[in-house]
Parts: C-alpha cells; structure tokens; sequence
C-alpha cells in the first residue's frame, strides 16, 4: 500500500526533532491524526508562530520575541551584575542556571559547541560575537557553563585561552556537574554548588 503523500510529509517533518526515528515519527503521525486532529492544529499554529516571530536577543543571543530578552531588557537589567558574563550552550542551558537562583549576572548564549568534526567552528557558535560581548569595558569576570562533553570542554577551553589573552577573569563551573553531563538535565542543587565552587581556568 503506497503512504498518502500528505501522510509521509508529516512523518518526515516529525523526523527532524532530536531522537524520533522513522517509526516514532509515523507513531506520532498516526496518533495526531486518529486521536487528537485538534492537537495537531494547534501544534501546527505554535510552530508556524514560533518560527516565525522568535529572534535572537540583541545581547545574549538567546531567543526572544522582541529584540532583547526578560533578563537583557533594561528594567530587569538593573537588578543584575553587569560585571559578570555567564556563557552557556542553548537557552535550555541558560534556564537551567537562572533556576539555580545562585547566579545574577548576564549571559551569552553560544547556541552551539564548537566541533570540528561535525564542522561547526568558533564562527559557527557565535564566538566573535561573544568576544565582542565580553569586551564591552563593563564585564570582568566570564563564567565558562558549557556543558562537560568532550566538544563543551574544548568549546570552553577555546573561549578561555581567547579572552584571558585579553585580560579577562575567566571562570569554569567546578565539576560538581558530572563529566558528560548536560546542564539541561542536572538538578538545579547541583549547578548551584558548581557554580559556587567555579575556578579560574
């Protein structure tokens, strides 16, 4: 029996999220259609509605519907600690940290780590951009949170060697986080305890 083509679209649409295999994707495909038709309308708006209206954070780089995020706007930029800079892989990372509530300064979302295996360089990740970011007169301290995966310890290793050649205090989250470990999915108590334990790099 041939798949209708409106059918094999969606599974392949379904098979560009992280982890969904072929058969995953044609589970989902088949429940949103026999189950749950007005789930599925409505997941079809809020994609449509998120990729078209989320941006980039003109400071952190984070997403955001308008051009700074809650944290960089000035009314909640006030309330922080300008002279630190907190560098994180995504903004899963980034919400991570902020519920630690150990942590008050701003943040670079790199949106990526450096691996040049898979072909994604320091342009890649945003690392010219950061390196502006962090020289801004006002940062003095850069808190290295990339993950502590082979490619998050040589994004941080890069970043380091970068902005301590340009007089920067750079910081590493201690390794209260377990090696291999991704931010997204370690309890806020621990990131905290890291976070207080940084060391320079």
């Amino acid at each position: 029996m041939k798949t209708p083509l409106a059918l094999q679209e969606l599974v392949d649409a379904l098979r560009i999220l992280p982890g969904v295999g072929p058969k995953s994707a044609q589970r989902m495909a088949f429940h949103l259609l026999q189950h749950d038709r007005p789930g599925a309308l409505r997941l079809s708006r809020a994609l449509t509605h998120a990729a078209e209206r989320m941006k980039r954070c003109a400071l952190c780089n984070s997403f955001t519907e308008e051009d700074l995020c809650d944290i960089c706007e000035p009314g909640a930029a006030a309330r922080r600690d300008a002279a630190q800079l907190c560098v994180v892989e995504t903004p899963a990372d980034l919400a991570m940290m902020e519920q630690t509530q150990a942590y008050r300064g701003f943040y670079f979302v790199l949106m990526g780590r450096i691996s040049p295996i898979d072909g994604i360089g320091p342009r890649e990740v945003g690392v010219e951009r950061l390196v502006s970011r962090a020289l801004d007169g006002v940062v003095r301290e850069v808190v290295l949170a990339t993950n502590f995966t082979h490619e998050g310890e040589a994004t941080a290793h890069y970043i380091s060697e970068l902005l301590k050649a340009r007089g920067l205090k750079v910081t590493r989250l201690a390794r209260g986080v377990p090696v291999g470990g991704e931010l997204e999915y370690v309890d806020p108590g621990t990131i905290a305890h890291a976070f207080a334990d940084r060391r320079d790099t």
